[in-house]
C-alpha cells in the first residue's frame, strides 16, 4: 500500500483507498464477476476505477456511485472466436500482437502515468498482463483474481498454430511475475507464472430473481436437472449429443443460446425442441477443481523458457505436472510426520531421492565410480524402520556488505533459490546399520559405541572422499569434548576428508556450547546444489542444514539466530575459516524473496527488506574459485583489525595528550561533546561504528599503507581477532581494509534507503552505483579477481550502449561478493525481460572471452528456520530390509 500526505487531490489513507482494477477484454464473465468485487470495495468507502473494453451498464447497472470511475481501455484481446465454441488460434495470437505487443512501450508509460495521476494505492487485475508490469514500474502493489491465465490459454495456441509467436506467452508470464500474489477462483487451470496463491470461493454477480423464476421464466419444469455449459472459447469439433445425458438432465448452451437470441430465437416456447434437448451432464473444458496429481500438462518448451532465454521469474523454474508426479512418488513410500515440503522442487527432487535409495541402481558403464560408491554408500546408510529428518538451507547472494560483516557492517543478503539437504536418522549402535570397516572397528574394540556415518553427493566435483565416519567417542577427552584446536587438526590431517568438517563439526559444536551428549549413533546424507568455491555460501548452507538436522533429530529448539551462531562456530573453529555470520545467519533466518538485513555486531536482524517489484538481482559466477580460508581473505581481515587497533590507540592518544601536534586537536578546545566522541573511538568495538567523516578529518593520515606483522605486534602488542593470527614477516596493507567497512557501511545504509524510495530511473542508477563502489573498494584491499573485473566490466558496456540509454537502461550495477577474490558477481537491474536477455549476453560474452560459461544464479527460497524439518516414516517398513 502506497500512504501519501494529505493533498488537495485524491490521496490514500488508511480509511480511504484507491483502486485500479483492470479487466480483460474477453467477453463480459470477467466483467460481472469484477461487479460484486468493486461493489464491496465501494461499499467500504473506497474509490475504484475499472478500466475495460465492456460496455458502461455492465457496471453502472450493478453500482451507481460516485466512487465508480469507468475508463474505456482495451489492453489486451483475448480469444478471437470463429462461434461460440470454436478459436481461431492464430487470429487470437496475431490479435493480442497487434494490441499489446506492438504500442507495449506507448502502453505501459500511458498507464504509469495514470496510474500516479489517480494515485492508486493498489492495482488488481483480472486479468490483464501488462497491468501488473505497469503496476511495479509505478511502485505500487498489485494483486491478480482470476482463475485462468493468458499465458497457460496462449499456451495451447502457440504449439497448435503459431509458434512463431511464442515469446508471447513469456513475455505474458513475465508480466504476471510481477504480481504480489494470486487470488485464485475455483474452476483454475495451471498458472505456473504466480508464485503466492490464496484460493477463494466462487466470486458470482448477485442473483436478481430466484431459482423458482428463472426455471420459470426459461420453462423449465421443477423436476429436470441442468447442467450450463458455458466454456467459449474451446477447440472446436465437440459432439454435443442427446443420448451422453442421463435421464432427466438438461443442458444449455449459455453462449450458443444468446448468439441463437440475437438472430431472432424466441427460447421461451421453443426451448426445449430439437438438439437443445442434450443428455449431458459432464462439463467439456478444464476441470471444475484440480486433483493431487492430475494436473494439466504445461508445454515443455513453455517450461523451458527458462533456460533458453535465461528467464527466471517469468517463467516456471519446473513442470507443475512433474511436481505433483515427485509428490506422488515419494508419498507412496514415506508418511510426514511434521512439516511441509512447501512445493519446493529441489525438496521434493531430494525426497524422491531418498525413497529411491533402496532400490538397485543400474548406474552404468559411464558412471563415475565415485558416484557408484556414493549411492552405494548412501542405500545402506539407513535403517528404515527408524524415523529420518530432513532439513534444508539455502546458499545467499551478497547484495551489500560483504567482508565488512566482520567489522560489524549493515549488511543485506538474499538467500538464493540453491539449496542444501540433509538426512539424519539417530540410531541406537545396536541397531546401526554401520558399513563394514566401521563394523571391524568395534569389534576390534569388543563394544558397541555410537557412530557417526557421512554421506556427501557430489564429491567427483570437487575431489574429495563421498564419505566419512568416526566413532562419537572421538569427540571426547575423558569426561569432556576436545578443544576446537584439537578438532581442527584432526579433520586437517587427510585433505579428502576435510569437508565433513563442516558436517561433523556441528555434533562438537554442540556438545561444547549446549552441552549436549550423543548416546545414538547418526547416519547423514548431505545432499547440496549450492555450487563450491563460487562465493555463495556452500559451506555455511552445509552447516545450517547439518545443524538444524541435529538438534531436530534430538529434540532441541534453537532460535535460527542462536543456531547461525552455533554454525559460526564450526567454521571459524573447527573448519578453521574466518568468515563473519553474515552467512549462516541468511542462510538460517532468510526469506524468500526478500533481503535481510542484519547489523552484525555480532548478529542482530533488523527486518527483512522487500525487493520492489521492478528491482531484480541476479548472481554470475566468474569461474574462479572462492575460499574464505584463503591467504588473501585472511591479510586483509588482518589489516582490517590492525587499522582498528591503530584508530584505537590514536584516540586514546589524543585524549592523553600525546599526539596534539599531530592530530591538530587543542583537547581544551573540543568540549564535553567531542571528549566524549573520542573516547567512544578510544574503546572502538567495531570498526564500522566510526563514520567516514570521523574517518578522514581523524585518522586516515595517520595510518599506514602497509606494516609488517612483527612491527604492529612491537608496538601495539596484538589486533584482539580471535580467529586470524599475524605472521610477523609478512607485510600487511591496513589502510584500505580499514577504510573499507567504514564505507561499505554507510552505503549499506544509503542501498537499503534507496530500496523504498520512489521508482525512477535515478533510483536504479543510484543503486547501481553503490554496488561498483564497492566492488572497486574491494580490489583496493586486493580482492579483486581478472574474471569479475570482466563481469562488471560487460555489465558496464551494455549498461553505457546506445541501446541500453535509449530505453532508459536496464543494468544498473555490479560488484564482487562475499570474501572476493574470484567467485560471484551480483548484478542489479530492471525486473524485465530485456534485462534477462542481458544477463545472457554478459554470459555469452565472457565464455567468447575466456572459455567458460558462467553459471547464473536467480530466484530466491526460504531460509532454514522458515522451512523447519520433515519427520519421515518409511511405510510398510517391515518390508523394506
Amino acid at each position: 500500500m502506497r500512504i501519501e500526505p494529505e493533498t488537495d487531490g485524491v490521496s490514500a489513507s488508511r480509511n480511504h483507498l484507491v483502486f485500479a482494477y483492470y479487466v480483460t477484454g474477453h467477453g463480459f464473465g470477467h466483467a460481472t464477476r469484477v461487479v460484486e468485487v468493486v461493489r464491496h470495495l465501494i461499499m467500504a468507502g473506497h474509490d475504484v476505477h475499472v478500466v475495460t473494453g465492456a460496455p458502461e451498464f455492465v457496471f453502472t447497472s450493478e453500482v451507481q456511485s460516485p466512487r465508480l470511475f469507468l475508463r474505456k481501455v482495451l489492453l489486451d484481446c483475448g480469444a478471437v472466436q470463429a462461434d461460440a465454441l470454436t478459436v481461431d488460434r492464430l487470429a487470437s495470437l496475431e490479435k493480442y500482437s497487434q494490441t499489446a505487443v506492438a504500442p507495449r512501450a506507448s502502453i505501459l508509460a500511458t498507464e504509469v502515468e495514470w496510474l500516479n495521476s489517480i494515485k492508486a494505492d493498489l492495482v488488481v487485475s483480472d486479468v490483464v498482463p501488462v497491468a501488473c508490469r505497469a503496476a511495479a514500474d509505478a511502485g505500487i502493489r498489485s494483486v491478480c483474481v482470476t482463475n485462468f491465465s493468458w499465458d497457460f490459454i496462449y499456451a495451447e495456441y502457440v504449439m497448435a498454430a503459431g509458434h512463431h509467436h511464442r515469446s508471447i506467452v513469456w513475455q505474458i508470464a513475465e508480466d504476471y511475475s510481477h504480481c504480489e500474489f494470486l487470488i485464485r477462483l475455483p474452476g483454475y487451470c495451471p498458472m505456473p507464472a504466480f508464485r503466492d496463491v490464496i484460493d477463494v470461493p466462487l466470486v458470482v454477480r448477485r442473483l436478481h430473481k430466484s431459482r423458482k423464476e428463472v426455471r420459470k421464466e426459461l420453462g423449465i419444469e421443477e423436476d429436470v436437472k441442468l447442467a450450463i455449459l458455458n466454456f467459449g472459447g474451446q477447440p472446436a469439433g465437440w459432439k454435443l449429443k442427446e443420448e451422453f445425458l442421463p435421464s432427466g438432465w438438461l443442458c444449455l448452451v449459455a453462449a450458443h443460446i444468446l448468439q441463437e437470441t440475437a438472430f431472432g430465437k424466441n427460447y421461451a416456447s421453443d426451448k426445449l425442441s430439437g438438439a437443445r434437448r442434450l443428455r449431458d451432464a459432464i462439463i467439456l473444458g478444464y476441470q471444475l477443481q484440480r486433483v493431487v496429481g492430475r494436473d494439466i500438462c504445461i508445454p515443455d518448451w513453455y517450461s523451458n523458457a527458462e533456460s533458453e532465454l535465461g528467464l527466471g521469474s517469468g517463467s516456471p523454474s519446473f513442470q507443475m505436472s512433474e511436481q505433483s508426479s515427485l509428490m506422488n512418488s515419494f508419498t507412496e513410500d514415506f508418511e510426514i510426520l511434521h512439516g511441509d515440503t512447501q512445493g519446493l522442487p529441489d525438496t521434493l527432487t531430494f525426497l524422491k531421492s531418498l525413497a529411491e535409495l533402496d532400490a538397485v541402481y543400474d548406474l552404468g558403464k559411464n558412471s563415475e565410480k565415485r558416484q557408484i560408491r556414493e549411492r552405494k554408500a548412501a542405500a545402506g546408510l539407513f535403517n528404515w524402520e527408524e524415523e529420518i529428518f530432513v532439513t534444508r538451507a539455502p546458499g545467499r547472494l551478497d547484495v551489500m556488505g560483504g567482508i565488512a560483516d566482520y567489522s560489524g557492517s549493515l549488511v543485506l543478503q538474499m538467500p538464493i533459490r540453491e539449496a542444501c539437504h540433509v538426512a539424519i536418522q539417530r540410531v541406537h549402535p545396536s541397531k546401526h546399520r554401520l558399513w563394514k570397516h566401521a563394523q571391524a572397528r568395534q569389534q576390534a574394540e569388543g563394544h558397541l559405541t555410537p557412530v557417526l556415518q557421512i554421506v556427501s553427493y557430489g564429491s567427483e566435483l570437487s575431489n574429495r572422499g563421498p564419505t566419512f565416519d568416526m566413532d562419537l567417542s572421538d569427540f571426547m577427552d575423558g569426561e569432556k569434548p576436545i578443544s576446537y584446536e584439537k578438532a581442527n587438526k584432526f579433520f586437517a590431517k587427510d585433505p579428502s576428508q576435510k569437508w565433513a568438517a563442516y558436517v561433523a563439526g556441528a555434533i562438537l559444536v554442540l556438545m561444547t556450547e549446549l552441552g549436549v551428549r550423543f548416546e545414538d549413533g547418526l547416519s547423514i546424507l548431505v545432499a547440496s546444489t549450492v555450487p563450491e568455491g563460487k562465493g555463495v555460501s556452500s559451506s555455511a548452507s552445509i552447516e545450517v542444514a547439518t545443524m538444524s538436522a541435529i538438534a531436530a533429530s534430538h529434540g532441541l529448539t534453537i532460535k535460527p539466530r542462536d543456531l547461525a551462531l552455533l554454525c559460526q562456530k564450526v567454521e571459524n573453529h573447527i573448519v578453521g575459516a574466518p568468515c563473519g555470520v553474515m552467512d549462516q545467519m541468511t542462510s538460517a533466518c532468510g526469506e524468500a524473496n526478500k533481503l535481510l538485513a542484519m547489523v552484525c555486531q555480532p548478529a542482530e536482524v533488523i527486518g527483512l527488506v522487500e525487493i520492489p517489484g521492478h528491482i531484480r538481482f541476479w548472481g554470475v559466477d566468474s569461474g574462479i574459485r572462492h575460499s574464505v580460508g584463503g591467504a588473501d581473505y585472511g591479510s586483509v581481515r588482518i589489516g582490517t583489525f590492525m587499522g582498528r587497533k591503530i584508530i584505537k590507540s590514536i584516540a586514546s592518544s589524543i585524549l592523553s595528550r600525546s599526539l596534539p601536534d599531530a592530530t591538530g586537536f587543542n583537547l581544551d578546545e573540543l568540549g564535553d561533546d567531542g571528549i566524549e566522541l573520542l573516547k567512544a573511538e578510544a574503546s572502538l568495538d567495531y570498526l564500522c561504528n566510526l563514520s567516514p567523516h570521523r574517518y578522514e578529518a581523524v585518522y586516515v593520515k595517520m595510518l599506514p599503507e602497509f606494516m609488517l606483522g612483527e612491527t604492529f605486534e612491537e608496538k601495539y602488542a596484538n589486533h584482539n581477532d580471535p580467529v586470524t593470527v599475524i605472521d610477523p614477516k609478512r607485510n600487511y596493507g591496513v589502510i584500505a581494509p580499514a577504510r573499507h567497512p567504514i564505507y561499505e557501511n554507510f552505503r549499506v545504509k544509503a542501498f537499503k534507503a534507496l530500496l523504498t524510495s520512489a521508482t525512477s530511473h535515478e533510483q536504479l542508477t543510484a543503486l547501481g552505483e553503490l554496488l561498483y563502489q564497492c566492488h572497486y573498494s574491494y580490489s583496493a584491499c586486493g580482492l579483486g579477481s581478472d574474471g569479475t573485473d570482466r563481469l562488471v566490466q560487460l555489465v558496464q558496456e551494455l549498461q553505457h550502449s546506445k541501446v541500453s540509454q535509449s530505453d532508459e537502461g536496464t543494468l544498473f550495477g555490479a560488484k564482487i561478493t562475499g570474501g572476493g577474490s574470484g567467485g560471484t558477481v551480483c548484478v542489479i537491474g530492471r525486473n524485465c525481460l530485456q534485462s534477462s536477455q542481458q544477463i545472457l549476453e554478459v554470459q555469452q560474452r565472457y565464455k567468447a572471452a575466456t572459455g567458460y560459461l558462467p553459471f547464473i544464479f536467480e530466484g530466491s527460497s526460504p531460509g532454514a528456520g522458515k522451512f523447519g524439518y520433515l519427520k519421515l516414516r518409511r511405510r510398510n517398513s517391515a518390508n523394506q530390509n
